[in-house]
């Protein structure tokens, strides 16, 4: 990978995740603003980190991670979500973001790194495959249940 210009920078406070909102609201369109601090607060109790990488004195890309373990991957690094401003894509934050998390979590002794993406995003699949060099490994699959 080549260097991109810019600064990696984790983001804990409520008021730091909002300046991820901007970009996050772009994956995650079913979220409101408020549910979106909500959840943050609720997943960092749960290992959740969000991380961001600024650029053109801005938030380019954002990404949220935590470190998991089951019988099929160990100890891993699962990715919840990795964005790129719609308005910055192609210039490579998205790629050095993800190229962080993998040293990140080969620093924590993980032995993989995970994600999953939705079926509709076919740019994110190339992305992950042909650039990353991610293997689609499984289906993943969600029953509904009763609204709240």
């Amino acid at each position: 990978m080549n260097s991109i210009a810019g600064e990696m920078k984790e983001f804990t406070t409520e008021e730091e995740a909002l300046q991820a909102w901007d970009i996050m609201k772009q994956l995650r369109t079913n979220l409101t603003r408020d549910e979106y601090l909500q959840l943050f607060e609720e997943m960092k109790k749960e290992g959740y980190r969000l991380f961001a990488f600024l650029a053109e004195g801005k938030t380019a890309a954002v990404a949220g991670a935590a470190v998991r373990t089951n019988f099929y991957d160990g100890k891993h690094l699962f990715v919840f979500d990795l964005v790129t401003d719609v308005n910055m894509r192609s210039r490579g934050y998205g790629e050095a973001l993800l190229e962080y998390l993998h040293n990140m979590a080969e620093e924590l002794d993980c032995r993989t790194v995970a994600l999953t993406s939705g079926l509709q995003r076919k740019e994110a699949h190339r992305f992950y495959e042909q650039k990353m060099g991610y293997n689609i490994t499984s289906y993943s699959f969600k029953k509904y249940l009763a609204e709240e």
